[in-house]
């Protein structure tokens, strides 16, 4: 009997979604946040080890950087005023993040770390406290 219900649980999901129109996707700015958020991720992340967080931050920088040169050729953002493009063009060191490190001759780390107000000094004499 559970397995007469789940084929037709499944069969209703089929057929809504072949049936449903597609969604939308998603753009060259959302595509790089996307990049570098997982860039980010990649660094912050406790539980990799130093050769594995090399590994996947290369991928990661040299996608991150193809996202950054799509987002600043692409003619359709042009007099687009959403939210997004606006924010991103406001905040071109925090959004274009391996450009604006290589112009500033930091580590791509160090730069987003500088943007968001924390320094290595900080980071490096902070305690470890239990809230």
């Amino acid at each position: 009997m559970k397995t007469v219900t789940h084929a037709i649980a499944a069969a209703a999901l089929i057929a809504v979604t072949a049936g449903s129109p597609s969604t939308g996707q998603a753009g060259s700015v959302e595509n790089m946040e996307r990049e570098r958020a997982i860039l980010l991720e990649t660094y912050l992340a406790p539980d990799m080890t130093a050769e594995d967080r090399h590994s996947k931050a290369n991928l990661s920088r040299r996608q991150l950087m193809d996202m950054e040169r799509i987002v600043l050729r692409d003619k359709s953002l042009v007099g687009r005023n959403t939210p997004a493009v606006r924010r991103v063009f406001a905040n071109y060191d925090r959004s274009f993040l391996v450009h604006a490190a290589m112009e500033k001759d930091l580590t791509i780390l160090d730069h987003w770390l500088q943007q968001v107000g924390v320094s290595q000094e900080s980071v490096m004499n902070a305690t470890r406290r239990r809230r």
